[in-house]
């Protein structure tokens, strides 16, 4: 059977640098794209482009990965900036806005992971949290500055992340936004013992799920393979043609 080819989004960067070179860039953690592989599917890399491209891009891969990145545009959801929110991505938010937008349309298995999750939130109608420390208290779902924190996350039964494994574990993480109100049809799916939404789902889609940790930087690959799972299933809908 052949491998299902998974789609990654990636960051859209101004200005990087590798050897001799230092120029604007499209870019993504090695961990994203190994953390596909190592599951059993073949990883593409689907930096910013037209949302209007975004149907028949979704169309060309068996499953999407959102993934992690800065801040959310706050007036995507209603609210002004907070202090602490950092500087956004435009170009990412329309891109991942209406690939999201595709995925679901098309049931295309999707995994949305930190900004993923909270970015399928907000294309949802739902809101964030600009600052979580101002509401749980503690800076715990952020480690030091290029460093991951980790904390316990437990599955709420009944859910399909439970579904994976209903036990709570330790989850690798760098968050300070987080889902607020949620989005349509969201329902969440884990939390953190703080009581800070961990995971959201669409019951009923093919694979929809959102995860506000990092998995790709972590050992389990239980989310992976359920994904993969899904991307050789097929879909309900017939995607969008080419």
């Amino acid at each position: 059977m052949p491998k299902p080819l998974i789609g990654i989004s990636t960051y859209h960067e101004e200005s990087a640098q590798w050897g001799v070179w230092h120029l604007p860039a499209v870019l993504l953690p090695l961990d994203y794209p190994t953390h596909i592989q190592r599951a059993g599917g073949l990883a593409v890399l689907l930096p910013p482009d037209a949302p209007e491209a975004a149907a028949e891009t979704v169309a060309r891969v068996d499953a999407v990965v959102i993934a992690g990145g800065p801040d959310v545009r706050p007036a995507r959801y209603g609210a002004e900036p907070h202090a602490r929110t950092g500087p956004p991505n435009e170009a990412r938010d329309a891109w991942e806005s209406a690939l999201i937008e595709a995925a679901l349309a098309s049931d295309t298995p999707l995994l949305a992971i930190c900004r993923g999750m909270q970015l399928l939130n907000v294309v949802l109608g739902g809101t964030l949290i600009q600052h979580v420390p101002d509401v749980v208290g503690h800076g715990g779902h952020t480690g030091p500055a290029g460093s991951l924190a980790a904390h316990v996350v437990a599955p709420i039964p009944g859910t399909l992340f439970a579904s994976l494994g209903a036990e709570p574990y330790e989850v690798p993480t760098y968050h300070h936004q987080a889902v607020d109100r949620l989005g349509r049809g969201l329902v969440p799916s884990a939390r953190a013992e703080d009581g800070l939404i961990e995971a959201v789902e669409l019951p009923g889609e093919t694979f929809a799920l959102g995860v506000q940790w990092h998995p790709e930087a972590g050992t389990d690959q239980r989310l992976a393979h359920a994904l993969i799972a899904a991307a050789r299933r097929p879909r309900l809908v017939p995607a969008p043609s080419a």
